[in-house]
């Protein structure tokens, strides 16, 4: 309840606003914190962020497929610190409806690229049309199709989205994390994940201060190799071992491991045919969600 207390003490924002800040070609910094010291972060910059509003609502539920090929290239890659590497994903937004495919890119610089079309279906299954965006957009030695690039974890999160005031950061903060694999999932309830989105590396603004303050440093974290690598003790994670540690740890052992219902497991075996175009997505509205 205090969480939801502060947020509505912050000035909101529309998805049109925001338009000046998507900040698809950016530096990200992620920080994980207790959710009582996120209450700490928000009262201290009330005044200098706009947070996006939808509908009345301030925040919002996500959903999240990620996919892999066959031997893991993409969940090794970022194991073994590969600067270069990719994840593959298809994201709903629930309170907008909208469900988008993406590409999203690091570089050997640190900076995060995402790519992004308006999803064709919003099950577990690629189109055409996505397999062609996908083809165009990465270099896979080998034919993109429903068999080659199969669902590896799932993930469910609550999202708060911050703006600065002068346009130069956008934030989200996310809560609530449940990733799935095929008969478990692990819940991340009193954790909250900060991504600071920034045109420039480090810079000080008045969020990076806040979490200073506070002596919460950055942390690398990928939600889809956390996931994974706490529900998949047989997959490769020799360099994530100490991360996982000093997470359950931090949270006090909070990070809970539970097996799932069989209704939670069938987008992991979905039948993988070409469901063509749905129709009824608001296109228009759905190009706005981009930086969301």
């Amino acid at each position: 309840m205090q969480i939801t207390s502060l947020l509505q003490r912050f000035e909101a924002i529309s998805l049109d606003e925001m338009d000046d800040v998507a900040l698809l070609n950016r530096f990200d910094s992620k920080y994980q914190l207790s959710v009582s010291k996120l209450s700490k972060v928000l009262e201290a910059i009330k005044d200098d962020y706009f947070i996006l509003e939808i509908e009345g609502k301030r925040k919002h539920k996500y959903s999240t497929i990620y996919y892999d090929t066959g031997s893991d290239e993409l969940y090794t890659s970022h194991h073994n610190g590969r600067l270069n590497r990719l994840k593959i994903r298809k994201r709903e937004y629930l309170s907008s409806g909208m469900s988008f495919l993406e590409i999203k890119r690091k570089n050997n610089k640190g900076k995060t690229r995402k790519l992004r079309m308006v999803a064709e279906n919003k099950n577990s299954s690629f189109t055409l049309k996505e397999l062609d965006f996908l083809s165009a957009n990465t270099n896979f030695d080998f034919i993109l199709s429903n068999f080659t690039l199969p669902v590896k974890n799932t993930n469910a999160f609550e999202r708060i989205t911050l703006v600065n005031k002068d346009y130069s950061e956008r934030c989200t903060i996310d809560l609530s994390m449940v990733s799935y694999s095929k008969n478990r999932k692990v819940e991340m309830d009193s954790m909250a994940i900060v991504e600071l989105k920034q045109g420039s590396v480090n810079e000080k603004t008045p969020l990076a201060e806040a979490l200073n303050q506070l002596r919460i440093k950055p942390q690398g974290f990928s939600k889809y190799c956390i996931g994974r690598a706490f529900l998949e003790p047989d997959l490769k994670q020799n360099l994530f071992k100490e991360r996982l540690i000093q997470l359950k740890k931090q949270f006090n052992g909070s990070i809970v491991l539970k097996p799932t219902k069989n209704s939670t497991t069938s987008i992991f075996n979905e039948n993988k045919k070409n469901n063509g175009s749905v129709t009824g997505y608001d296109y228009k509205r759905a190009t706005k969600v981009v930086g969301h």
